[in-house]
């Protein structure tokens, strides 16, 4: 991971900040078999997170315009609340998505909640990935609930993290510390997703917890600006979820004085959001289902930044780039190609491109034209497992970077058979 100055990188993922706890159990959501034996080699399905004392909270959704009952019902609980939260209850394996008891038991898992940990059914943030279309079944979940809570931690981040799998290979957690107003705070988070990534706020869950003092707004609007640069950019394969979101509490246990406006406290607080964000949006880029390879586009020299941002996407989306990675062969026109229809305006005859990994760096395109490189060079910089590639479209100030993983036989073998 990049360092940055004037922070830290810590383990605790989201039981890092002061005053929260995690947990994560099986409970059956979907029943598991191995070689006919019920329950063997089960996965965890359903993961907690409290904080010690009530938080500021902010999210933001999928804009998949079929959205998952437990987006809906998070949103009506944070617009009650006025931005309220201490709770986060997140199942896996059924996205409680297209079913008409859907809000029921979104709002039913909030209750449970409650009851458990002593707070109101509003104040809980609620989550589900999995299989769409599939009715829920509340039973396990309520039956697992005194277990989930009686082992609820501060050292119990792996154990949620890992709860909210489904084709993840590996779980998701990154951590800072930095200081603020004199005072060490802390800021971690952890997230899910291994395919139909295609975020616009991704299936995604990303759940981000701090014990720095923030109001509601500013925190709104840190995370609003960096998602922007960050889960915005990811691509694994085009689908857009209808359960994605992020959230993000802050419940001021690191006793600095309450950011409520922008500035100096502000800007240190966001960068410490965007260290974790976008390790983690890499991570959900090099864990695509299938991927073998991690792939980063970098767009400078762009009129703004949202230009930038069109570019790199266009690159890191084009089926054709992603099998040209996944098969280690430098048709660079491909580039060109994916680059040219982005709906963004600069003058190609400006466009230069250079691939670079742990192998070297070699510029396989000037001035919009392909040139000769070293086939030989080529070769050795995409066998490696992260490929980067640099574009530059002019001389503009805008600059963004888009991440992604190469298109794979295995990404068709999983998704045919997902539901088994």
């Amino acid at each position: 991971m990049k360092n940055f100055d004037g922070y830290k990188y810590i383990d605790g993922g989201v039981c890092a900040a002061k005053g929260f706890k995690a947990n994560g159990l099986y409970c059956g959501i979907r029943k598991s078999h191995s070689n006919g034996i019920p329950g063997a080699n089960v996965k965890p399905d359903l993961g907690m997170v409290v904080s010690d004392v009530m938080c500021n909270a902010a999210g933001v959704y999928t804009q998949n315009k079929v959205k998952g009952a437990p987006v809906i019902v998070t949103k009506k609980n944070l617009a009650a609340t006025g931005g309220k939260a201490q709770a986060i209850i997140v199942n896996s394996k059924n996205a409680n998505t297209c079913n008409a008891d859907g809000e029921e038991k979104a709002e039913k898992m909030c209750c449970l909640t409650a009851e458990a940990v002593g707070i109101k059914p509003e104040e809980v943030i609620v989550a589900s990935t999995g299989v769409i279309g599939e009715i829920l079944p509340i039973e396990p979940i309520e039956n697992a609930m005194n277990d989930l809570t009686a082992g609820l931690s501060y050292d119990g981040n792996e154990k949620a993290a890992t709860a909210i799998m489904t084709t993840d290979t590996f779980k998701k957690e990154v951590a800072v510390e930095f200081e603020l107003d004199g005072k060490t705070c802390r800021l971690g988070g952890m997230g899910k997703g291994s395919g139909m990534i295609h975020p616009n706020m991704a299936t995604t869950l990303n759940f981000i917890t701090t014990d720095c003092a923030v109001s509601a707004e500013m925190l709104q609007k840190a995370l609003s600006e960096v998602v922007k640069v960050t889960y915005n950019c990811l691509s694994i394969d085009g689908d857009q979820s209808t359960n994605d979101m992020c959230m993000v509490m802050a419940n001021g246990l690191a006793g600095n004085a309450q950011i409520v406006t922008e500035g100096k406290d502000f800007d240190t607080f966001k960068q410490a959001l965007y260290i974790v964000m976008m390790n983690i949006t890499r991570l959900l880029a090099k864990d695509g289902e299938g991927a073998t390879k991690l792939i980063e586009c970098t767009v400078s020299g762009a009129k703004d930044t949202d230009a930038a941002i069109k570019v790199a996407k266009s690159v890191i989306c084009s089926a054709l780039f992603k099998s040209m990675i996944f098969g280690e062969d430098a048709n660079c026109g491909r580039i060109f190609c994916a680059l040219g229809y982005a709906d963004a305006e600069f003058d190609v005859s400006e466009v230069d491109v250079y691939m670079s990994s742990s192998a070297g760096r070699i510029k396989v395109g000037e001035k919009g034209l392909v040139i000769g490189y070293s086939e030989e060079a080529a070769a050795k910089i995409l066998a490696q497992d992260e490929i980067a590639v640099d574009i530059s479209i002019g001389g503009g100030n805008g600059k963004a970077t888009a991440w992604g993983c190469d298109l794979t036989y295995d990404y068709v073998r999983i998704n045919g058979d997902y539901r088994s």
